[in-house]
């Protein structure tokens, strides 16, 4: 019986979920050391980075919402239960290989992110035919078994996901003229975010900003809105730095992401004299989550945002003026 550990789990914590927790960690191989059985100590908290930092989630030890769903996914496997379209959609490791195995093949399931929504249940259905199997978007037994019957899915494949992004990138127009443009932040930096709208707009940008702490609220709001590109903006803790993030998860990574996320890095370390924290693959909901390419930018300290709003303005949208014209090949 599955155990729904609360909101939070942390060193000095008890109980059924905590032993749960150490045994989905360790059945994926993430050792919680000498920590007792039901005991949540270093050991456990240890693992719990190791397993966040594969994942591509925030490093901190905790067992929270993210990293939870995050360990439920982990544990599923192709060919355990049917998935198909539904709602709310199915999410899991085996939705992922279902994915790199039907783009390895040349059926465009959009990006590879472990979630089954519409372009899967098209790539799927669009198999079943070429297959010549009942057309009904499901992937059950027979369905599965036909699939793997076409080879072991291999890591050095060039997905048909990773070259349509490309070729989506190449057609799109060169200037941000026109372009539909998501802003975004957690809380706290409304008037950064209206500084990069008003300079966005002056390019002749189409923008929506989006003010919500949860990165699924925004990723929803962004498809909403059919953004053909996500930024977010957010406050880092740590020492003085900037950081980038673009979506990465399950060995495909966004192309559009990750170079303007590089492109972002380089124009804020610049503009503003900040140690240069890198840019990272991540699985951050919002980064996952948003059908566009999607960069999230973290900045410390505070006053960086306070005091040099303006700068940041300028630094992300000459990134983004740099990103547009940049040639996909």
């Amino acid at each position: 019986m599955t155990v729904q550990p609360p909101v939070d789990l942390d060193v000095g914590d008890e109980g059924p979920a905590v032993a749960d927790v150490q045994q989905r960690l360790e059945r994926l191989g993430f050792s919680t050391g000498i920590d007792p059985a039901g005991s949540y100590g270093h050991g456990t908290s240890a693992a719990i980075e190791a397993f966040q930092y594969r994942r591509g989630l925030r490093i901190d030890g905790r067992c929270g919402t993210q990293t939870w769903s995050a360990l439920v996914e982990a544990g599923r496997h192709l060919g355990d239960r049917f998935l198909y379209r539904r709602t709310p959609m199915l999410r899991g490791d085996d939705v992922a290989e279902l994915q790199q195995r039907l783009s390895a093949l040349g059926f465009d399931t959009g990006r590879v992110d472990g979630i089954f929504g519409d372009m899967t249940s098209s790539a799927l259905a669009e198999f079943q035919r070429n297959a010549g199997l009942p057309i009904d978007g499901i992937a059950g037994a027979a369905t599965v078994s036909q699939l793997l019957r076409f080879g072991t899915r291999h890591d050095d494949t060039e997905l048909v996901s990773s070259v349509r992004d490309r070729e989506r990138l190449r057609q799109a127009p060169r200037t941000l003229a026109g372009r539909r443009i998501a802003v975004g932040e957690e809380g706290g930096l409304d008037a950064t975010v209206a500084s990069l709208r008003r300079l966005l707009i002056n390019e002749g940008a189409e923008v929506t900003t989006h003010h919500h702490p949860d990165g699924s609220v925004q990723a929803s709001e962004a498809n909403a809105g059919a953004a053909t590109v996500y930024v977010g903006l957010r406050l880092d803790t740590g020492d003085p730095r900037c950081t980038t993030a673009y979506y990465s998860g399950y060995r495909y990574a966004s192309p559009g992401g990750r170079t303007l996320a590089e492109l972002i890095q380089t124009a804020m370390t610049s503009a503003l004299g900040l140690a240069d924290g890198g840019s990272r693959g991540m699985s951050l909901p919002v980064l996952r989550e948003t059908r566009m390419p999607a960069v999230i930018c973290e900045v410390s300290p505070v006053t960086v945002f306070v005091e040099q709003s303006s700068v940041v303005a300028r630094a992300i949208v000459g990134a983004l003026s740099a990103w547009v014209d940049t040639t996909w090949d």
